[in-house]
């Protein structure tokens, strides 16, 4: 079993910075892959940030290359995203997901457990 929890949403003006968590509980030893995805209203949920568990590599969407920053703290086993630079398009309600494969995925149907979602909206 396993839980995901994220927090830290909220408003924020375009051009701010907010910092999500997503902490992991249960049997999170088989997750080998961490990653962010986000779904805004009428539009498919979308990959945005994803980071291996022991190696630390990472792999983002293009559309926040240069302003999202993926991490992880090992010994409080959560993950973390950094968003700078936000703009109106960012809003949306961002989930965090983990993988028992090695992959960096993309898809989303390569993922095995989700958290709740926590809404983020930048305002112009």
């Amino acid at each position: 079993q396993v839980q995901l929890v994220e927090s830290g949403g909220g408003l924020v003006q375009a051009g701010g910075t907010l910092k999500l968590s997503c902490a992991a509980s249960g049997r999170t030893s088989s997750l080998y892959v961490r990653g962010w995805f986000r779904q805004a209203p009428g539009k498919e949920r979308e990959f945005v940030a994803a980071i291996s568990w022991n190696a630390g590599r990472k792999s983002y969407a293009d559309s926040v290359k240069g302003r999202f920053t993926i991490s992880r703290d090992a010994g409080k086993n959560t993950v973390y995203l950094q968003m700078n630079s936000l703009k109106p398009e960012d809003t949306a309600v961002y989930y965090c997901a983990a993988r028992e494969g090695s992959l960096l995925a993309v898809d989303t149907q390569r993922y095995d457990y989700w958290g709740q979602g926590t809404q983020v909206t930048v305002s112009s």
